[in-house]
């Protein structure tokens, strides 16, 4: 019965991983699933970054957190380490978390993109879209409570909004896609160019405890 409803939703046209995770509660979701979803990664040759990766840099943390950070694409260190924000911005947003008494181990973070762009160039719409059903499958699974998107492609990605940070941060989004809570930060690679934008990150970390805190989340 069951390979006969695959064969059916498939003739459908219905994507099987999408037709069960519909079907799922809103309970977690344990890491086998996550692991699928890395496996297509590694597998995937949509666009041609996977041509030149060292690694996929898939995501790293807790897989039923109620906060989930999404960043832009991996940089040389974290093509290397096959692992998201482990270079100076990397130590920044740690710093970042520790400031309001959260540590990585009890987020979860991944990138917009999951492999290097070559001079870590932004990544293109080709690669934004071929990754897209990747990062939404990763939302779907872990059920943050919280989404904190860094940088602009990330807000971009996800807000379908062309703005600059300056114009998102310090308001709360709702995309009924995800019917999640989601805010906007400066990338920290951003804060290391511009160090006298620093005092800013302090409203926004304020800004997402005050969610954190909240009943809405």
């Amino acid at each position: 019965m069951v390979d006969k409803t695959r064969l059916y939703l498939s003739e459908m046209g219905v994507d099987i991983f999408w037709f069960r995770t519909k079907l799922i509660s809103n309970d977690k979701t344990d890491d086998i699933n996550l692991s699928v979803i890395e496996k297509n990664v590694k597998d995937c040759k949509k666009c041609s970054l996977h041509k030149i990766r060292d690694n996929i840099v898939f995501g790293d943390g807790d897989s039923t957190a109620d906060l989930m950070i999404i960043g832009e694409a991996p940089g040389c260190e974290e093509d290397k380490a096959g692992k998201p924000f482990v270079g100076r911005a990397g130590k920044l947003l740690n710093s970042f978390l520790s400031s309001i008494n959260l540590d990585r181990e009890s987020i979860f973070i991944t990138n917009t993109i999951k492999c290097r762009p070559p001079d870590n160039r932004n990544p293109s719409e080709t690669e934004i879209q071929s990754c897209s059903s990747f990062l939404d499958r990763q939302i779907n699974i872990i059920k943050p409570k919280v989404l904190v998107l860094l940088g602009k492609i990330a807000a971009n990605r996800l807000l379908n909004q062309d703005k600059p940070i300056s114009e998102l941060r310090l308001k709360k989004f709702f995309i009924e896609k995800y019917n999640i809570p989601i805010i906007v930060f400066y990338h920290p690679a951003y804060i290391l160019r511009s160090p006298s934008q620093k005092t800013k990150v302090w409203d926004d970390l304020k800004f997402l405890k005050s969610i954190i805190s909240s009943d809405d989340c």
